[in-house]
């Protein structure tokens, strides 16, 4: 790849910068987004030795593994907090599907927030600029956990949505405007792909579950979710590291 000279480095950190301050500035205008009611009532509810909402809790495992696993992985700071957050959505997760409810529900969230805001950062480090990666970590993180705050303090949604969409958003516009040094694109495409699909099983909860007493929609969300999270894993376990230019 062709190294870019300073000024399209600097169009096309501007590009970014402009996307993700146009995409916050824009929430104001947009009508609050409550918390679904309805969102708690899964499809899927019985009771499995003991357990409540038995496969919706225990398909959290794959998470544990996963996030363990990325742990001992080591790396940058952005890395550990991407694993960080995979290993505590298996007790996130569990504890939410025990009980579903708002309360609960934070629980599940927070660490999906802390995964996706240090995905960005690790994605830009990698990327960008190892400096800007590693500064915008904490700020990102604090961004993630303000949402979660705002949401339980005004139960508006529209700040963690941006969290956890604005990633999935700008970082194909990230790969394309900056291809990665050490490639890896390959993981992160199938990480998305089989993120997306989870999504997909999760608004098809019910009707996945009419189709047999199985497995509903919202467990193959998990295992598809776990996944795209071992794509991640596969990512770092076997990508080159990537020369840094620190700019």
């Amino acid at each position: 790849m062709a190294k870019l000279t300073p000024q399209q480095w600097n169009r096309r950190v501007l590009v970014l910068a402009a996307v993700a301050a146009v995409s916050l500035l824009t929430l104001p205008f947009l009508p609050p987004i409550p918390q679904d009611q309805a969102y708690h009532g899964f499809a899927d509810q019985r009771t499995v030795l003991g357990i409540p909402n038995f496969w919706n809790v225990v398909s959290n495992l794959p998470f544990l593994v996963i996030g363990a696993a990325g742990l001992r992985l080591g790396g940058s700071l952005s890395v550990r907090v991407i694993f960080l957050g995979i290993f505590l959505v298996a007790f996130g997760s569990a504890y939410y599907h025990w009980n579903p409810s708002d309360a609960s529900l934070i629980w599940d969230r927070l660490p999906i927030t802390l995964g996706f805001m240090a995905i960005l950062a690790n994605q830009i480090e990698e990327r960008v600029s190892a400096k800007a990666g590693a500064l915008l970590l904490w700020p990102l993180i604090a961004l993630g956990l303000a949402s979660l705050l705002v949401w339980r303090w005004t139960g508006d949604l529209r700040l963690y949505g941006w969290v956890v969409l604005f990633p999935i958003v700008v970082l194909p516009l990230l790969f394309w405007l900056f291809p990665a040094r050490g490639g890896g694109t390959g993981y992160w495409l199938a990480a998305a792909g089989l993120y997306v699909a989870a999504k997909i099983f999760e608004h098809f909860d019910s009707a996945v579950s009419s189709l047999g007493p199985t497995v509903s929609g919202h467990t193959l969300k998990h295992l598809f979710a776990a996944a795209a999270c071992f794509a991640i894993l596969r990512n770092f376990q076997k990508q080159p590291a990537p020369q840094h230019d620190n700019s």
